[in-house]
């Protein structure tokens, strides 16, 4: 523990963001770092507790409070104190993948676990982390790490996002021969096309792809295993298979007038922006645009909050979100105490956006889509939407969403965005290796295991475990390429 009083001394302190009236303007990230000495203080404030809530993802009430990758958040915090970040940056990666991507993206749930916010705010864990890595990269200590022997074990993986990184990065680093086939034109998967540029710059992604390929990593895009490889070609020539598909089967909505133009899944708006963007800066205008258009999005989550901040890029008219379910509290409640995942109201960086340049929260809560309306020549002009209220449902004794009636409005929509969630993995590619899926429309396996049904076929991720977050996808990785290398080896060393 560098400095026993730092939490006392040193408020928490976060990098500084771009105005909303500005960051619009452009794709680019918006948290621009602070400096060294700033951040030093920042590691201060750590206490190094006896027991480090951080970094043990513990699961209370059904959610996990802590990093999922038991991340050895007090010894990099001292060393970001006491300035010693080639230090730093090596416990960082002892457990950790791709800290570049989490420090950007996870919801810190290390945070969420911090002693310091038991009484006051934590330590600004996820950013410490970003510091470390991007420090890393500026000075030269991010250099290809070659296994020193390799195996004559092949190991493919289906999917590039970051459950697949994660266990191509663990079995290459041990020595084995791993291929990455992805469906996309690009690697990255989620990543690359699922999260918008403000929030994660691909240039990061491609950085640390260029890295894993330097160290071995084959990728082959454009390889949608299941229709255009065989999944029998696949098998024949590699000594195991790790299928990280994603859960990418989209909810839809069964409403009157869903058929026809101008509705998307939320998924797809995002990725045609992205590619177009990344191949032509927006300039060829193949992309679906919400430019002029009063913009609906179906799905209060994080996705329908990046499809606010990509209409609102692209100059839409206006942007509404609807969210089933009740608005949260805005601070806990006493049912909900430290160190659980704190169930209150968050405005993202797109809602902040829609309150600047609109003047009020774009979100409506307990409403849903009733009817989709469209003129004479089929396009979209206006939605039906309806007040929902909570009520137990009789039969199950659950408690479900129901129409008020006579609730009824209309409003204009020449855009309709759906980001109501994903329902499990396209069956295609479980089907193609013959693995067994369950009632939750998963790969099945054991509890707390990868292998499935077929013994030489592995399954990490989302496809695995449902719609979750990047830093449980990397999570997954890492202890499948535990059983795949034990599997193979008959023993495993991987940590």
């Amino acid at each position: 523990m560098g400095k026993p009083t730092g939490f006392m001394e040193y408020e928490r302190s976060v990098n500084p963001a771009i105005a909303p009236e500005e960051r619009v303007k452009n794709f680019n990230e918006f948290h621009p770092p602070m400096d060294e000495d700033a951040r030093r203080q920042q590691g201060a404030r750590c206490m190094n507790c006896g027991v480090p809530f951080c970094q043990s993802a513990v699961k209370i009430k059904g959610m996990v409070s802590g990093c999922p990758l038991h991340n050895l958040i007090p010894e990099w915090n001292d060393e970001i104190y006491n300035g010693n970040w080639d230090l730093a940056l090596a416990r960082l990666r002892k457990t950790s993948n791709f800290p570049e991507f989490t420090g950007r993206v996870c919801p810190a749930l290390c945070e969420v676990a911090c002693t310091c916010g038991l009484n006051g705010n934590p330590v600004t864990c996820k950013e410490n982390e970003l510091a470390i890595i991007e420090h890393g990269y500026a000075n030269g200590l991010i250099k290809p790490h070659l296994p020193a022997v390799r195996t004559d074990k092949r190991i493919a993986v289906i999917g590039s996002g970051p459950s697949g990184l994660a266990v191509a990065d663990q079995l290459n680093q041990r020595g084995h021969n791993v291929t990455i086939y992805e469906r996309e034109d690009r690697a990255g998967g989620l990543l690359m096309y699922g999260i918008p540029n403000m929030k994660l710059e691909k240039t990061v992604i491609e950085r640390k792809l260029a890295l894993m390929q330097e160290e071995g990593v084959t990728f082959v895009t454009n390889a949608d295993v299941g229709n255009n490889i065989a999944a029998e070609e696949i098998l024949d020539n590699y000594d195991a298979v790790v299928l990280c598909c994603g859960a990418k089967q989209a909810r839809d909505l069964n409403v009157p007038g869903r058929e026809g133009s101008d509705v998307y899944f939320a998924v797809d708006f995002l990725t045609s922006t992205t590619k177009s963007l990344l191949d032509f800066g927006l300039a060829d205008g193949t992309y679906v645009s919400a430019k002029g258009k009063n913009v609906v999005i179906v799905g209060g989550g994080d996705t329908g909050n990046d499809c606010v901040g990509t209409s609102i890029r692209h100059g839409c008219l206006s942007v509404t979100q609807l969210e089933m379910m009740p608005k949260a509290p805005d601070s806990r409640l006493p049912g909900n105490p430290w160190p659980e995942w704190p169930k209150v109201c968050k405005t993202d960086y797109g809602q902040e956006e829609a309150i600047a340049l609109f003047g009020h929260d774009p979100r409506i809560y307990q409403t849903t889509v009733k009817q989709m309306n469209r003129d004479a020549d089929g396009k979209l002009v206006s939605i039906d939407i309806v007040s929902l209220k909570s009520e137990r449902d009789e039969q199950t004794g659950r408690m479900r969403m129901v129409e008020v009636p006579g609730s009824e409005k209309n409003m204009p929509c020449e855009l309709l965005l759906i980001a109501a969630g994903f329902t499990g993995c396209q069956s295609y590619v479980a089907e193609a290796f013959g693995v067994e899926c369950t009632q939750r429309n998963v790969i099945a396996t054991e509890a707390d295991r990868y292998q499935t049904n077929q013994p030489k076929v592995f399954t990490a991720g989302d496809v695995h475990r449902g719609q979750s977050l990047v830093v449980w996808a990397i999570a997954e990785g890492r202890a499948c390429a535990r059983e795949v290398d034990e599997c193979l080896m008959g023993y495993t060393n991987m940590i």
